[in-house]
């Protein structure tokens, strides 16, 4: 009944040791740091590696983009005819991933129905973004997937199981492991456990009930809303991609639509201890600070104190704290964004997203930028803003560090 089901997933035949090789970051870690995917390069070798089956984003801008493409689609299709998978019909994978701090992230492998997901603002659909889908990042990444043979996925959606009813249970259960081994780069620890027949019906009912509308609308306090039962955690874009290469096939009538309908991804409690959200602040340049800040002052009603707050790192490092009086949006960052946004489009100047504190006070100490550090965004209010608010602006929380981000490991056929 919920748009997240069971799935033909495919697991390469291989040891621990090449599971180590096998398995790679998401391909939109490390963006600006080429070196850590030379490394990668490096570890992998010649062994079979989903590295070979994907394009980092370090090199999306690269001359030869697509002929890596036209390469990417050329090992999957020889990894699929090689005899390299196990195909395990029908069923979910358990994830339990150990952490580069030890703690114990635990979720659950299956498919998405992408009849189900509108990434639009304002979407009610039971799938929703969770912050703001930039269109012109989708293009580039139809061309990867769009011909494709096999998807990997790096998605990861968020529940908001209070009471820990759908993925927590099966820990109890005794399930066959079908991969265990250690990371590569600082990733910590994965291992994956089969959950099939009635082990998966319980998931599916437990799904069902969260997914009861009257139940969902007492849980936040509404009437007659609409259904969010999957919020995006990380793999937005990717997620977006995915629907939008099912939407063309669907319109030319391909025979590949039936399998294009659906996207591989993890699904993690909101509630897992291992789960943070990291405030990601604003730095500026090339403005008026002085203007700006007239300026925010008359739109936002800056005052010493208000239910959302944030600080000002000045030019020169000085920082004073203010509290929103006229809020635009539910939360802090979304008020600010939205100043800031209109602010720039009709001044000019550059604005840069930073996830360290330090690092922002310090571009302020050293130069002419103006910085902004916000709170972070506490994981119960992440389902109440998206059904009042709709999609967050961008660059609204992270979950945590780059080394901790899903690896590839699963892969599902998408093209007959």
């Amino acid at each position: 009944m919920t748009a997240f089901t069971t799935a033909d997933i495919l697991l390469p035949k291989l040891s621990a040791d090449g599971m180590s090789k096998w398995s790679v970051v998401a391909c939109d870690q490390y963006t600006g740091e080429p070196e850590y995917w030379e490394k990668t390069r490096k570890l992998v070798g010649d062994a079979p590696s989903t590295l070979d089956l994907i394009l980092p984003e370090a090199y999306l801008e690269q001359p030869d983009c697509d002929e890596r493409i036209t390469k990417i689609h050329e090992n999957m299709k020889k990894r699929i005819n090689g005899g390299l998978f196990n195909l395990h019909k029908d069923c979910f994978i358990l994830t339990k991933r150990v952490q580069a701090d030890g703690r114990l992230r635990v979720g659950l492998v299956g498919a998405i129905d992408l009849e189900m997901y509108d990434y639009n603002k304002g979407s009610r659909s039971q799938v929703r973004a969770t912050e703001a889908t930039v269109a012109a990042r989708i293009p580039p990444r139809v061309k990867i997937r769009m011909n494709a043979p096999l998807e990997l996925p790096h998605i990861m959606i968020l529940i908001d199981d209070a009471q820990n009813t759908v993925i927590e249970p099966l820990l109890e259960k005794k399930l066959q492991t079908v991969y265990d081994f250690d990371l590569m780069q600082n990733g910590g620890h994965l291992s994956g456990e089969i959950v099939d027949g009635e082990n998966a019906r319980g998931v599916l009912e437990a799904l069902d009930r969260l997914a009861a509308k009257e139940a969902f609308n007492a849980r936040y306090g509404l009437r007659d809303e609409e259904v969010l039962l999957y919020a995006m955690g990380d793999g937005n874009h990717s997620l977006a991609t995915a629907k939008e290469c099912y939407e063309q096939k669907k319109r030319a009538g391909s025979p590949d639509a039936e399998l294009a309908r659906y996207a591989l991804v993890e699904v993690v409690n909101l509630h897992s201890p291992a789960l943070e959200f990291e405030a990601i602040h604003r730095v500026i340049t090339d403005v008026n600070a002085h203007d700006l800040m007239c300026s925010m002052t008359e739109t936002l009603g800056l005052a010493d104190s208000a239910e959302q707050m944030f600080t000002v790192v000045g030019v020169g490092g000085k920082a004073h704290e203010f509290g929103i009086t006229k809020p635009t949006a539910n939360l802090t960052v979304g008020s600010l964004q939205s100043f800031l946004d209109d602010y720039l489009c009709k001044n000019g100047g550059k604005i840069d997203y930073i996830h360290g504190e330090d690092v922002v006070r310090r571009l302020c100490a050293e130069g002419s930028a103006i910085g902004f550090l916000l709170p972070s965004m506490k994981k119960s209010e992440l389902f109440p803003t998206v059904i009042k608010d709709g999609a967050l602006p961008r660059k609204t929380f992270s979950m945590g560090h780059a080394h901790d981000k899903r690896f590839y490991c699963e892969a599902r056929i998408i093209k007959k």
